[in-house]
């Protein structure tokens, strides 16, 4: 992957992975592209096997998340792609998590990145590839 020119690294708060989750997230790590919406790859701050950033303000990515709070059985998934997102209204953007994967993964996208279903359309190969999907309940 390249490292994002011009804008230094990411700062990210590190989250505590869920078990199990360190394969797939390293595969997903190997096969995540370079942009994403036309947005280059940046480091992380601190650096992170589970966590990948792209683009000014940065689109992050969390690999291995816990499922949301908002998550219910009946909840409305966007599919893009092939992958089924959960969205939250954040402060300045949506958090996007695919909760249709055996491995869950939080993208967060600004504001400034809308539609934000490109972000996602870019994520879903490398997503498709890497982390099997499972069962809702």
């Amino acid at each position: 992957m390249l490292a994002g020119c011009g804008f230094g690294a990411v700062d990210v708060t590190p989250h505590e992975p869920e078990p199990g989750s360190a394969d797939v997230c390293a595969a997903l790590q190997d096969a995540l592209p370079d942009t994403v919406d036309d947005a280059i790859e940046r480091d992380v701050d601190p650096s992170s096997e589970y966590v990948a950033a792209w683009g000014q303000p940065a689109i992050v990515l969390r690999c291995g998340v816990a499922m949301p709070a908002s998550y219910r059985p009946d909840a409305q998934l966007f599919d893009v792609d092939g992958v089924g997102w959960l969205a939250d209204e954040g402060e300045g953007g949506i958090f996007f998590t695919a909760v249709d994967r055996e491995v869950l993964i939080e993208v967060a996208v600004p504001d400034d990145y809308a539609p934000e279903a490109n972000v996602l359309t870019d994520l879903a190969t490398a997503i498709l590839d890497t982390d099997p999907e499972r069962g809702l309940r």
